[in-house]
């Protein structure tokens, strides 16, 4: 069983007289910095001055300075600009910054776990991963709960790097649901597994692919987008509030047959060899390497991918369906 971390094991006074760096005002770099803020830690954001994030920094009242001065000020830099940029940033405007009994930390083990930044001796190296979007991450605790988060520790050159991952943790508000411990490899391979085969991609070829050949076999488009796609999210629901048997127990039975012995068509030996290919990609670095190919080149393979999704017949019909749901 996974170690589970609550409120009693962590202690924000591993964090006095320390300054934490937030690398990056996006999504979850808004959301944990103003957390940590409110939680009474001394927090500075990184950014890019006179930029859309570095207004918006200011107008939430978070202190703002460049990367370099951050990283230079700060005890304890958590990067949360996107994977394809830290590597470049790190080496640029970080790494000169970081000095002995420092911690470098992140909300993913990409660049870590692929070798591309490497934290030099005398440095903590963890990582809070919190399992939700960074608006939940804030939203949660102003509510008075928190987003579970994941845990893990790379190294440990101050004894106390575990201590200290704890307890920023319990300042984004992560311990009052509970943290899970972890590794960067086992965070990142699992992480990109899931968004590979099912979360975005597998979820996303499936609906697509069942809308195709419902149209196919002269099936109105409106129908077919309501049938495999708007309904997705019901499902889902179901799913995630108690478990697949959950969602079983909660649709028709000529549903759950019809799932139960047809769904292993459409997931088969064939998808699941697939899905042991695209980890085998994951953990060898092979996906790695491309990704970081296509991010150099200019991304010209996800433009195509996104200009051809975007003209796709399941995009024009649903645009033109949501609105129905608009309250007028």
């Amino acid at each position: 069983m996974a170690k589970v971390y609550y409120e009693k094991d962590a202690d924000l006074s591993a964090l006095d007289g320390k300054k934490i760096a937030v690398i990056g005002y996006g999504n979850q770099g808004r959301g944990q910095a103003l957390n940590l803020r409110d939680s009474g830690l001394d927090v500075v954001v990184g950014i890019r001055p006179g930029g859309k994030s570095d207004k918006l920094a200011k107008e939430d009242g978070i202190a703002t300075m460049t990367v370099k001065d951050a990283a230079e000020a700060a005890d304890i830099i958590h990067i949360l600009i996107p994977d394809e940029v830290q590597a470049k940033v790190y080496s640029e405007e970080i790494e000169s910054g970081i000095k002995e009994g420092n911690a470098v930390s992140f909300s993913h083990g990409f660049n870590i776990r692929f070798g591309r930044i490497t934290p030099p001796e005398g440095v903590d190296v963890f990582m809070i991963a919190p399992k939700g979007p960074g608006f939940m991450v804030r939203e949660v605790y102003e509510e008075g709960f928190g987003v579970p988060a994941l845990v893990a520790v790379e190294k440990d050159e101050s004894g106390k790097a575990k201590e200290i991952a704890l307890a920023f943790a319990k300042g984004i508000g992560a311990t009052r649901a509970g943290v899970i411990e972890t590794t960067f490899t086992e965070e990142t391979e699992t992480d990109l597994f899931g968004e590979q085969v099912d979360l975005c991609g597998g979820i996303a070829s499936m609906i697509t692919s069942a809308f195709e050949t419902l149209v196919k076999n002269g099936y109105q488009p409106e129908i077919a987008y309501f049938e495999v796609l708007h309904e997705m999210k019901l499902i889902t629901d179901l799913i995630q509030s108690g478990g697949i048997e959950n969602m079983w127990e909660k649709v028709s039975n000529t549903a759950e047959y019809g799932g139960r012995t047809r769904g292993s068509w459409v997931i088969n030996k064939e998808s699941v060899a697939n899905m042991q290919k695209a980890l085998d990609q994951i953990k060898s670095g092979e996906f790695a390497k491309e990704f970081i190919a296509e991010c150099d080149a200019g991304m010209p393979n996800m433009k195509r991918m996104r200009e051809e999704s975007q003209s796709h017949q399941i995009e024009q019909v649903g645009k033109g369906l949501r609105g129905m749901f608009d309250k007028k």
